[in-house]
């Protein structure tokens, strides 16, 4: 087929082989076309595939005297407009759904927080003392193993051990919470 009014002329007819060359000849022009306008590829691919089955259905309505081309984009143009006013009340229902969504595991997760810092504050208040005071100088304050053997005059493995103890105790007394 060596021009484009031929092309139409085969495709008022029905000639499939016509058809393919059509798709073959514009299909990526008018994905790239769909891709800008809608920024989604999956979106864009199903705009241009249902462009060329619109043009398939109005075959017989198309004049070879007009560009091929131009009736191409402008049902590309038009598809993307009506999918997009088909969608947006979709989508709409869709972001507050996600909303909700997000809201609730939000406030799920803020009361899980909480009641685990609840659980965990009472374990270390269960602590003996000076086991509680070099564990919380070092998870609370964020002390050193050192600074806290230099802060209480005790040795280094001495805190060790009491952080060791701190851990064993808190996860004995949290256990049942499955933590």
């Amino acid at each position: 087929m060596n021009n484009k009014k031929e092309l139409i002329l085969l495709l008022k007819a029905g000639d499939e082989e016509a058809y393919s060359q059509l798709v073959n000849l514009y299909s990526r022009k008018l994905f790239a076309y769909a891709v800008s306008l809608s920024g989604d590829y999956s979106y864009a691919k199903d705009i241009v595939q249902e462009v060329f089955l619109k043009t398939f259905e109005y075959r017989k309505k198309l004049n070879p005297d007009y560009s091929i081309e131009g009736f191409l984009f402008r049902i590309t143009y038009n598809q993307f407009i009506n999918t997009f006013h088909k969608n947006r009340s979709r989508l709409k229902v869709h972001d507050e759904y996600i909303k909700y969504l997000n809201q609730t595991i939000e406030e799920e997760n803020e009361h899980e927080f909480d009641k685990m810092m609840n659980i965990l504050n009472k374990a270390i208040e269960k602590l003996p003392k000076k086991c509680k005071e070099i564990f919380l100088l070092s998870k609370k304050e964020g002390f050193t193993n050192m600074e806290i053997a230099e802060t209480l005059s005790i040795s280094i493995k001495t805190v060790e051990s009491q952080i060791t103890i701190a851990f064993k105790l808190i996860k004995k007394e949290t256990a049942v919470y499955n933590f």
